[in-house]
């Protein structure tokens, strides 16, 4: 906890929140996915695992979980803590090089896109860029990530379909989960 307040205190820009986020949460944005059916999820912005804690516990042992993350602090915890996880690869990257990283694993696409990114408090063109990334590697599956507030809702939806809107009330603050489909443009 306190590593990750760290890291907020000093990048409060790309590190959203000063706490992990919640296992409510976490729950609930895993709710969309299809584990049987996944061969490929990747994570943007893992932090310190709360969400990937979850992916791997219900993915099965051949599904490629790809985490990109790109506080180094972050990565090396990630390390540590999912070191013996098979078919899992952490990439200290940005998720604006999403298309690249799976081209190197072997990948064009990914069934899904969990992301704990802070989108309204990152660079609008960092996010654009991520967007556009995230529609050139997502086929059919979902783009899922979660906010604190509908306030880029709009922003959301110049890049995506909405598919639907979760609420999380038990966590701190409050979240809501979009879930998004690959926009048809």
């Amino acid at each position: 906890m306190f590593k990750f307040l760290r890291q907020y205190i000093t990048h409060p820009r790309s590190v959203g929140a000063i706490a992990p986020s919640g296992k409510n949460l976490a729950l609930k944005t895993m709710e969309p996915i299809d584990f049987k059916t996944a061969k490929v999820i990747v994570e943007y912005g893992p932090g310190t695992g709360s969400f990937t804690k979850e992916l791997v516990r219900l993915k099965s042992d051949d599904t490629k979980l790809i985490l990109i993350e790109q506080n180094k602090e972050f990565v090396k915890i990630l390390e540590r803590e999912f070191k013996d996880v098979k078919n899992l690869f952490i990439i200290n990257d940005s998720a604006e090089n999403t298309s690249k990283i799976l081209k190197n694993h072997g990948h064009k696409y990914a069934d899904y896109v969990v992301s704990g990114l802070p989108f309204t408090t990152l660079p609008k063109e960092v996010s654009i860029n991520i967007f556009n990334e995230t529609n050139k590697i997502l086929d059919k599956g979902f783009f899922i990530t979660f906010q604190y507030s509908k306030v880029k809702k709009k922003f959301f939806e110049s890049f995506f379909a909405f598919h639907d809107i979760l609420f999380v009330l038990k966590n701190l603050p409050p979240a809501y989960v979009f879930v998004l489909k690959k926009n048809k443009k």
